[in-house]
């Protein structure tokens, strides 16, 4: 049998599920009600499969860490399945991340290595159901199909393409076309007509299989792909469980979806369905679909008061919500933003993140607290001339050494104990005591001990925006970009 070799696809911001989703801590990190992230029930659903011979994750670099904390918080993971992430400097569409992720399994795992592609930020509710589709799915990705996985549709759904299939019960069937996403008449006979199946965006096939289908019927993404991989095999402290891929190269990949590159055009083409509780987790009502109503249809996660409120979905992070005489609503409340629409008109959320980005508005990218390597700052307060964290660094942990060319920063140990370097000197400061650092000082920030470090910042200057910040020395390797935040 050959080694399987799952593949997870984790990027894109989501935008459709803003305010929680955002550029710097996308969908796959958004936690559902079952409390864990959509990326954490990924790499469950991954290794819950019999055969698995090791994991890839495919990311953006600026994810790397906080995708390790992800699946480091889960301790159900069988530990004898290894786990190895490939990091993309940019975004290249799905054709791009399939190939660089078959030539790493190969290498890995060997020539006929199988890869299941799983996006990151789907939900699966039936994990035996999906199972049994993976493997009917395999049977066939060995004998040299390139298999993907439709969802039978339950309406007349416009957001997803979908697929027409030939007969085959209740195996893989032969791919007759894929359809883009159609008008709601379409839609109607397409669900009416019984051998259409939504496309779910899943694939399994042998690496050798999806590599010479690009080879043949795109050839210049197997050709950019093959020298961005070999470019990587060289970059400085690579090792097969993780891969920088190689800036340079990679952004010469052409930006094209696996879809259009290979499963449209290729004659060995399959399809499993499979009717396993599926979800693309699209926009707000399909995560309120997720969560069991009242007797007046209202669904609840936080906390929240509901006065002659119907058929209304309320999210709260931290603070009650109060919803008097209103139905057929979405509201979602952050810490540093609040969504209020339609439930019907949900996939216009978006256009709010495109208008937050032309104003330049920060919270299109960031939550108010924000994630890094070392641990997490939360922005307390934030004026022309001054702002205030509170800053947490793991165990161990420590930030980078920086220099700010335009604010001084005051620290105050609120616990545990701080290792600073500041200038010339290096000191240790523990719970009450504080330190000033001016502006052009060069300085770090280490947690030596066993329990996090919390202080408090206070920014001072005529300029404090996140990208004041020179990296001198970093053991993230984020020295060479300088990105903010530490």
């Amino acid at each position: 049998m050959s080694q399987l070799v799952p593949v997870i696809l984790s990027g894109g911001a989501g935008t459709r599920l803003w305010p929680v989703s955002r550029e710097a801590h996308p969908k796959p990190f958004m936690k559902l009600a079952d409390g864990r992230s959509l990326l954490q029930s990924t790499y469950l659903r991954a290794t819950g499969i019999d055969g698995v011979a090791g994991v890839i994750t495919v990311t953006n670099r600026e994810y790397y860490f906080s995708s390790k904390d992800e699946l480091a918080a889960l301790d159900t993971i069988p530990a004898d399945i290894p786990f190895a992430f490939l990091l993309e400097p940019v975004a290249r569409n799905t054709a791009a991340a399939i190939a660089m992720s078959a030539l790493m399994a190969q290498r890995a795992h060997g020539e006929d290595a199988v890869l299941l592609v799983l996006p990151s930020d789907h939900v699966v509710q039936d994990a035996g159901r999906f199972g049994s589709a993976v493997a009917a799915a395999l049977a066939a990705a060995e004998a040299g199909q390139l298999v993907t996985f439709g969802i039978p549709p339950s309406v007349p759904e416009t957001g997803y393409g979908y697929i027409e299939s030939g007969s085959g019960g209740n195996g893989p069937r032969p791919v007759k076309r894929f359809v883009e996403k159609p008008d709601a008449e379409t839609a109607t006979r397409f669900v009416n007509d019984g051998n259409y199946l939504w496309n779910s965006g899943m694939f399994c096939f042998r690496a050798s299989a999806v590599l010479d289908a690009l080879k043949a019927y795109a050839p210049e993404i197997h050709e950019a792909a093959a020298r961005a991989w070999q470019a990587t095999l060289g970059v400085r402290n690579n090792t097969l469980n993780t891969m920088h891929i190689d800036a340079e190269t990679f952004a010469k990949v052409p930006s094209i979806s696996i879809d259009y590159a290979v499963m449209e055009k290729a004659a060995n083409v399959s399809v499993v369905a499979g009717d396993f509780g599926w979800s693309d987790v699209g926009s707000w009502r399909s995560v309120s679909e997720m969560v069991a109503p009242d007797d007046k249809g209202n669904k609840i996660l936080g906390d929240a008061v509901m006065v002659d409120t119907r058929n209304t979905y309320v999210q709260s992070d931290g603070r009650l919500v109060a919803a008097v005489g209103v139905e057929n609503l979405v509201i979602v409340d952050t810490p540093d933003a609040l969504l209020v629409g339609d439930r019907d008109k949900m996939q216009l959320v978006k256009q709010v993140v495109e208008e937050l980005r032309i104003q330049g508005n920060e919270t299109a990218k960031l939550h108010r607290t924000v994630h890094r390597p070392w641990g997490t700052y939360t922005v307390l307060e934030d004026a022309p001339h001054y702002k205030m964290k509170r800053i947490v660094v793991k165990p161990g942990a420590s930030l980078s050494l920086q220099m700010h060319h335009h604010r001084s920063e005051h620290w105050v140990v609120v616990e545990g104990t701080a290792k600073i370097v500041n200038g010339d000197r290096e000191y240790v400061l523990t719970k009450d005591q504080s330190s000033y650092i001016p502006a052009g000082n060069k300085h770090r920030l280490v947690n030596p001990g066993k329990l996090d470090l919390v202080l408090i910042e206070v920014q001072t200057g005529e300029y404090l925006g996140e990208d004041d910040i020179v990296r001198f020395d970093d053991v993230y390797g984020r020295a060479d970009h300088p990105a903010g935040g530490g």
